[in-house]
């Protein structure tokens, strides 16, 4: 609506597509998130990204429920596959834990942002910012009020550590977190939880060096950076393709090999049940290990001394 914009109305077809990539928590945008909408229009982008991080599934259950409807077999199932649940049992229960966990960690990352951002942005306005910037980090959408995404951060170490907790913990999976909450012990975890896990900071730690040593040497971009801020702008930018969309540099300034290397992060992406996307962390490893298994000669894809069916 006219109301969503600042200036004159965006055009229908730049409504769709933003409203799109917002549910789809892409983080692609044709029109600058924060001068291009109103107060009005920047919430309606928090709230389909919301829906799409979380799953429309989930928030279906949560109407249904709050309406006093009953859950069948069917919804069940939708919802079992939406979470990546290992059966239909509880599903109504995880969708609660869902909410609970995304409450959380959001509340929590926008009390750390705003105290970052209270000195120069004031207290209104940072904690704004702060609830923004964690809905859109903790679902992976990458949508940010500043005409350069994060790029005036790159050296910010509260910014950069607090993003990235949001995006890694939210791209993670729900059913890893609840069962790291759970059972907090690493020999209790599922396979599944230890899978994710492994896979997920080794692919972080891979980003992470593979970045600063390939864009080392780039003098447009990390160039005019100190040390510290090449550090921090190589594991910002190494994590950060795990779908989450943030920039703390000029991605078109990067070197090929750099964009390239990105391309296979993003392919790959985040974990089941999540609020990321990509083939999946476990989809990966497991074709990592099949194909191993097949050149060793091997019948079976076998992991942590358990069968791969």
């Amino acid at each position: 609506m006219p109301v969503s914009s600042k200036g004159d109305s965006i055009s229908w077809l730049d409504a769709l597509f933003t409203s799109t990539s917002a549910v789809c928590v892409t983080g692609l945008a044709v029109v600058d998130t924060g001068s291009d909408f109103s107060i009005f229009g920047q919430v309606v982008l928090m709230i389909l990204i919301q829906i799409g991080g979380l799953g429309f599934m989930t928030f279906g259950v949560m109407i249904a429920v709050v309406m006093g409807k009953k859950i069948g077999l069917k919804e069940r199932l939708l919802i079992q596959e939406s979470a990546n649940s290992l059966a239909t049992q509880g599903v109504v229960r995880l969708s609660f834990s869902i909410f609970l966990i995304a409450f959380i960690v959001e509340i929590l990352g926008a009390l750390f942002l705003t105290l970052r951002w209270a000195f120069h942005l004031g207290i209104k306005n940072a904690m704004y910012y702060g609830i923004f910037h964690s809905i859109s980090a903790f679902n992976n959408a990458g949508f940010g009020l500043w005409p350069d995404n994060l790029s005036c951060y790159v050296g910010d170490p509260l910014v950069n550590v607090v993003i990235t907790v949001l995006f890694i913990t939210g791209g993670i999976g729900f059913t890893v977190i609840l069962d790291v909450f759970r059972k907090r012990s690493r020999k209790r975890l599922a396979l599944h939880s230890k899978l994710v896990l492994v896979t997920s900071g080794v692919l972080c730690l891979l980003g992470f060096l593979g970045i600063f040593l390939i864009e080392l040497f780039n003098t447009t971009t990390f160039g005019p950076l100190s040390w510290s801020e090449r550090l921090w702008a190589s594991y910002f930018q190494g994590v950060v393709t795990r779908t989450a969309g943030f920039n703390t540099i000029d991605i078109a300034r990067m070197l090929p090999a750099s964009q390239f290397f990105m391309i296979i992060l993003m392919f790959i992406g985040a974990s089941p049940g999540s609020t990321g996307g990509g083939i999946k962390t476990s989809t990966f490893m497991v074709l990592a290990l099949t194909i191993a298994a097949i050149v060793k000669g091997q019948r079976d894809t076998e992991l942590m001394g358990r069968r791969i069916p």
